[in-house]
């Protein structure tokens, strides 16, 4: 039953995801009445089934293989290693639970109201909402748009939620597969199958471009190569999926390679090519808000879309599909809808996989760095010359810094190696603030540490460098 009379509120968030909670605890705090609206869990696809489960089992496989290794340091580990998938799974939905439930302590103490229902637009300051008890129309002031994304079907293997599995099924497996199919070479499958591949199974990667993360610098991408190979994973590239089909028992996938057909059967298979805006059925048509040809809505610097009280954040506005730009844009959109000033400027995203060594970068590439009109010097330090990464024998990578030639100005940083999705922030605060090589050289790192490669190469920069020999 709808209620018709209208509840009014300042602020309506509909997506209680990465961008749609921080928005509106900020909002929150900057005084506006505030009502967060998602049908889902609190964080959304990040926290629930996407970026904090993921790399829970990721952290759980790598584990597995420090245990296996442990005889080259000396200790020696007797028997199987056992996985117990359904206990490794219990364990990663209690990280996940505790995060939701801070989340949802965040919330209450900010003052933010929050509704567990399904919203959909009506006209122009209205949405009806439905939950278990009902329906409740709510006229709002400003309206942001958290909605997110949802993983890219193949027509021809659509999900069946058994053996043909997005990654959200992928995360709840109750076992390790005899053999895992992995449909796309991108960071979501090349993370998800490089984590089952540590806990046994057999991996085969179909890629339909002719490399693993396209899009990533190539001597990135080079060292992970490697370690796949060392891990047994197979990667297909070139691989056009035609099709496939669940037995029953197992998952047979046809696909073609210059031309030839091939069928490749595992007992599942993970379909990761992407992700699509959620956008389609919420009624944006009914208030006027655009989308582009791909059903991404757009924006402007200040997240507002073309209807100036609407705005949207996260993965549903389309750019880079990153839980931390989701979080940053929803900061802007509620001091916008708030009255602030606020626009979207920043200088340098980081960029994190979380593969086999990680890999994390942010700014220019050199070459990104020239087509703009750089003149260019970059500086290369190998973790093998690292005490820290050696002492944990994970010392395969490096960590590059791209400057300005004539400033020594940072203007990128690319990473691969252990611990690098942390070591990106430095990198990132440098390019924010303007810092120059000889700031970072002029910094002093602890040792033994992981940090210090970024120094090294900084002092590489600047001509003087002592743990690796000058470039002549």
């Amino acid at each position: 039953m709808t209620n018709e009379a209208k509840k009014e509120l300042d602020l309506l968030v509909i997506g209680a995801g990465s961008g749609g909670y921080v928005a509106a605890i900020r909002a929150a705090q900057l005084g506006r009445k505030v009502v967060l609206v998602d049908k889902a869990e609190l964080g959304g696809v990040c926290l629930n089934r996407g970026c904090i489960p993921s790399k829970a089992l990721i952290s759980a496989s790598e584990r597995v293989k420090h245990i296996q290794h442990a005889g080259s340091m000396g200790i020696k580990v007797s028997g199987d290693v056992v996985v117990d998938m359904p206990e490794v799974v219990k364990w990663k939905d209690g990280i996940v639970n505790k995060l939701t439930s801070g989340v949802q302590t965040l919330l209450k103490g900010n003052g933010v109201e929050v509704i567990s229902g399904e919203a959909y637009l009506t006209e122009a300051h209205t949405a009806r909402v439905k939950t278990a008890d009902g329906e409740q129309l709510y006229a709002y002031q400003d309206l942001i748009l958290a909605i997110g994304s949802l993983p890219t079907e193949l027509k021809s293997l659509p999900f069946d939620q058994k053996r043909i599995l997005s990654s959200t099924e992928a995360l709840t497996l109750q076992e390790v597969p005899n053999h895992l199919v992995v449909v796309g070479g991108g960071y979501i499958g090349l993370e998800l199958g490089t984590a089952y591949a540590k806990f046994g199974a057999n991996v085969t990667i179909l890629e339909g471009s002719d490399t693993i993360l396209p899009g990533t610098d190539p001597m990135l991408t080079n060292v992970v190569k490697r370690h796949l190979k060392d891990l047994g994973v197979t990667v297909i590239t070139n691989a056009l999926v035609q099709g496939g089909e669940n037995t029953g028992e197992e998952v047979n996938v046809r696909f073609q390679v210059n031309g030839k057909d091939e069928v490749m059967t595992g007992d599942y298979c993970l379909v990761s090519i992407g992700r699509k805006p959620n956008t389609r059925t919420i009624g944006l048509e009914n208030i006027g808000v655009e989308l582009d040809s791909r059903g991404f809505i757009q924006i402007n610097k200040q997240c507002q879309t073309n209807v100036d009280h609407v705005y949207a954040i996260g993965d549903c506005a389309g750019g880079d599909l990153l839980a931390h730009k989701a979080s940053y844009e929803g900061k802007i959109a509620a001091e916008v809808a708030s009255g602030q000033k606020s626009v979207i400027d920043f200088q340098a995203m980081p960029f994190v996989i979380f593969s086999d060594p990680e890999v994390a970068y942010t700014g220019l590439t050199e070459k990104a760095a020239k087509e703009q009109g750089y003149n260019t010097i970059s500086s290369r330090f190998p973790f093998q010359a690292n005490g820290r990464a050696l002492s944990v024998s994970d010392a395969d990578g490096f960590v590059q810094i791209v400057a300005e030639q004539e400033t020594k100005r940072v203007l990128g940083v690319q990473m691969v190696g252990p611990e690098v999705s942390s070591l990106i922030a430095e990198a990132v605060f440098a390019i924010e603030t303007g810092a120059t090589a000889e700031d970072l050289s002029l910094t002093i790192h602890a040792h033994p540490t992981l940090p210090e490669p970024l120094m090294e190469a900084a002092e590489g920069i600047m001509g003087h460098p002592i743990h690796m020999l000058n470039k002549k």
